[in-house]
């Protein structure tokens, strides 16, 4: 005896080790569905309540009410049972389809659903009236259907209307000893709407906690390859016109040549910091630093910047907006204008905010536009502003970007594309660093 209770003492722990192994594989597995729904954005799967039915199965289990019918066909204590049977029959087959076309909206709200219903009240009725007792118990039932298929304001007209029929029928059939009936229908309906249209808006917020997760990362993509167009576009620029200028002055003057070399290095490392700031989100451009390098970019590539400001001083959030205008203008002139001279003029009042670039280049832009423009469009008409570019019209050649923008507007706007980051400028652009013109 002792050594057979030892057996068993054994085997209950090796049982019970085992349980803990297998659950801690469970807990294992769960945590990394968790992780890997949290990295595709997916909200956490928490499900809608235990009350909650997530199909039309779980409401089939309350035809056992039924039961009691059942069993008074099949022990031939019903008059006519062909006629209970038949009636059961089509009772079930009736609450079954509204069941199942209650968890599709689509069917739901099909005019064919209400005659179903209205079917199952008659059907109802006409069992209560004929035999009483525990055909009674199918106007819960009744009232479940109801609840399952009308929602919104019918829901309670029609409530109203099912619990006086079950009221009254119950009544004539067994006085007022079956106010319990009429009661439970009334409730039944009423829960089962409620408990399904929480269980629908909480699956509703799930599937747009999704969309929105989704979509502030595609956002944000695209805020991040805009920044990085915006950025690496003009820097890039600067070098290659620094370069050429050193190889152009080399064989005659070294040190300018090393002075060149010596900007290429400034250069590489301002958009080092630059890249950095835009990586963290908290880049900020400044307009007179802007118009600062769009001078010293633009001398080094041959052309003549001319600069006119004028008006009371921007708000941060206006001169970044223009700041970003500045350097695509200036960063336009260099690359495609092959032009001479290019001015930069800043025309700033209480209300409104002009900016116009214009070089006497050959006024050709790349076909199609690309990026740079496009994005900059964007982000100055989610501030209230416009962007427009195209040729000079007249005689004269050239291209031409005029910037207009709300002061107002744009010192209390934030960034609609990221809200977490309100220094950037909103807007959107093609994420592939093409040409800006």
């Amino acid at each position: 005896m002792e050594r057979g209770t030892g057996v068993k003492i054994q085997d209950w722990r090796r049982n019970r080790q085992a349980r803990k192994a297998e659950w801690a594989v469970r807990k294992a597995e769960w945590r990394v569905r968790e992780r890997l729904r949290k990295a595709r954005g997916e909200a956490p799967d928490h499900g809608c309540g235990p009350m909650a039915p997530s199909n039309p199965f779980a409401l089939l289990p309350w035809l056992l009410l039924g039961m009691g019918a059942i069993s008074n066909v099949v022990k031939g204590e019903t008059p006519n049972p062909w006629i209970g049977a038949l009636g059961l029959l089509l009772f079930n087959s009736l609450y079954v389809t509204l069941v199942f076309r209650a968890f599709d909206r689509r069917a739901r709200e099909a005019a064919g659903t209400r005659w179903c219903l209205a079917a199952l009240g008659a059907v109802t009725c006409a069992l209560a009236l004929a035999y009483g007792g525990n055909w009674l118990l199918f106007f819960p039932l009744w009232g479940l259907a109801t609840g399952a298929v009308i929602r919104g304001r019918m829901l309670g007209p029609v409530m109203f209307v099912v619990t006086a029929l079950a009221g009254a029928v119950a009544g004539l059939d067994e006085g007022w000893d079956t106010l319990g009936i009429a009661y439970g229908t009334l409730v039944s309906g009423m829960v089962t709407a409620a408990i399904l249209a929480l269980s629908e808006t909480v699956r509703e917020l799930r599937e747009t906690r999704q969309e929105l997760a989704r979509a502030a990362v595609d956002q944000e993509r695209l805020r991040f390859s805009r920044d990085l167009h915006d950025l690496l576009g003009h820097t890039l620029s600067v070098i290659v016109v620094k370069s050429e200028a050193a190889r152009r002055v080399a064989p005659r003057d070294m040190d300018a040549a090393l002075g060149q070399i010596a900007d290429i290095e400034a250069v590489g490392r301002q958009a080092l910091t630059e890249i950095r700031e835009a990586v963290t989100g908290y880049r900020e451009t400044s307009l007179a630093a802007e118009l600062d390098r769009a001078r010293g970019a633009l001398t080094a590539a041959g052309i003549e910047p001319v600069v006119r400001q004028s008006g009371p001083p921007l708000p941060p959030q206006a001169a970044a907006l223009l700041g970003w205008v500045v350097r695509e203008g200036a960063t336009n002139a260099i690359r495609h204008s092959g032009a001479t001279t290019c001015e930069i003029e800043v025309r700033s009042a209480a209300e409104r905010v002009r900016l116009v670039i214009t070089d006497n280049g050959n006024g050709v832009g790349s076909t199609p536009p690309g990026s740079g423009l496009t994005g900059l469009t964007e982000r100055l008409a989610a501030a209230g502003g416009t962007l427009v570019g195209g040729p000079v019209p007249g005689p004269g050649r050239g291209f031409r970007v005029t910037a207009e923008l709300p002061v107002e507007h744009a010192a209390n706007g934030k960034d609609p594309v990221d809200p977490h980051h309100p220094r950037n400028p909103a807007g959107q652009a093609d994420p592939e660093n093409e040409e800006s013109r």
